[in-house]
C-alpha cells in the first residue's frame, strides 16, 4: 500500500533542508542553495589543479604568461576589494589566487573554487589582448566569489534527493517496469532542462554582472566584454538552443552586458573615492 504519510515526511524534510541552506550572492542579492561544504569543494579543486598543471604543458611564452598573471592580480585584488564592500572581507582568506596559461588550442579558461584559474592559449585569438583577458578574467573570478561551484553541486545534491524520494514513492505505491522508469526519465528530463539548466544559464549572466564590476574596478573597460563575446558570436559553431544549453545565447549575452555596463561604471568610481 502506497504510504502517503512517510512520502509527505520525506517530502517536509526535503523542504526544510532546502529552506535553512540558503545563503546570498554578493552584488545581485539573489538567494542560493547551500547544502554543500566550501572547505570540500575548495580542497577538491586544489587537489584536481595541481594535478592538471603538473600535466600541462604550461605555455612557454613568457609575454603571455606574464600578461595572464598580471591581469589576474588586477582582477584578484578587485575581487577583495569586492568583497569588503559587500561585508564578506571574512571570505578573503578563502581564495589562494593562482593564474597559469596552458597551451592549448581550446578555447576555453575557467577559476576553481578558492581561487584557482587557467587559461588555455586557444582562447588569446579572442581575447586579443588584455582587456579581453580582463573580460574572461573577471567572469571566471566572479563565477568562484559567487560560489556557482557550490550551487551547483548543492543543486544536483537536491536533485538526486528528490529522484530518490520519487525511487522511493515509486516503490511504495507498486508502480514498477516501464511506467516507472518513464516517471523516473520525465523527472530525470525535468530537472535538467527546467531547473539545472535554467540555474546554469542565471550562473553565466550573473558571472557577467559581477564581472563586469570586477574588470572596472580593476582598471579596464567593461564594454570590452561585449566586444568580446561578439567576436566569440562571430566564430559561430552552432550549437543547442538556448534552452537546452548551459550558457545564454550570445545575443541575449551581449545584451545583458550592454544592460549592465552603468552599473559597473558606477561601482567601479564609487571604489576609486
Amino acid at each position: 500500500m502506497f504510504d502517503y504519510p512517510l512520502i509527505r515526511s520525506l517530502a517536509v524534510l526535503l523542504a526544510c533542508l532546502f529552506l535553512g541552506a540558503c545563503a546570498t550572492v554578493p552584488g545581485t542579492g539573489r538567494s542560493q542553495l547551500s547544502l554543500v561544504s566550501d572547505q570540500q569543494l575548495t580542497s577538491a579543486a586544489a587537489s584536481q589543479y595541481a594535478a592538471m598543471i603538473r600535466q600541462g604543458p604550461l605555455s612557454t611564452n613568457q609575454k603571455d604568461t606574464a600578461m595572464i598573471k598580471n591581469v589576474g592580480g588586477k582582477i584578484s585584488r578587485a575581487a577583495e576589494t569586492f568583497l569588503r564592500e559587500e561585508g564578506l572581507a571574512s571570505e578573503i582568506r578563502d581564495y589562494k589566487w593562482e593564474f597559469n596559461l596552458i597551451e592549448s588550442k581550446e578555447v576555453n579558461a575557467f577559476c576553481m573554487p578558492g581561487g584557482k584559474v587557467a587559461f588555455y592559449t586557444g582562447i588569446l585569438p579572442y581575447t586579443r589582448g588584455e582587456a579581453g583577458v580582463a573580460a574572461i578574467m573577471g567572469h571566471e573570478v566572479a563565477h568562484a566569489i559567487a560560489h556557482h561551484g557550490r550551487e551547483r553541486a548543492s543543486q544536483q545534491t537536491l536533485a538526486n534527493l528528490g529522484g530518490n524520494l520519487l525511487g522511493l514513492g515509486l516503490s511504495l505505491g507498486g508502480v514498477s517496469g516501464p511506467t516507472g522508469d518513464l516517471a523516473m526519465t520525465a523527472y530525470g528530463l525535468g530537472s535538467q532542462v527546467g531547473v539545472l539548466l535554467p540555474f546554469s544559464r542565471a550562473h553565466e549572466s550573473e558571472a557577467d554582472r559581477i564581472g563586469l564590476t570586477l574588470m572596472a574596478m580593476a582598471g579596464y573597460d567593461p564594454a570590452e566584454a561585449a566586444a568580446f563575446w561578439r567576436r566569440m558570436s562571430e566564430k559561430g559553431g552552432g550549437g543547442s538552443p538556448e534552452f537546452l544549453s548551459t550558457h545564454p545565447s550570445d545575443t541575449t549575452r551581449v545584451a545583458n552586458i550592454e544592460r549592465y555596463l552603468p552599473e559597473a561604471r558606477r561601482r567601479a568610481a564609487r571604489a576609486k573615492k
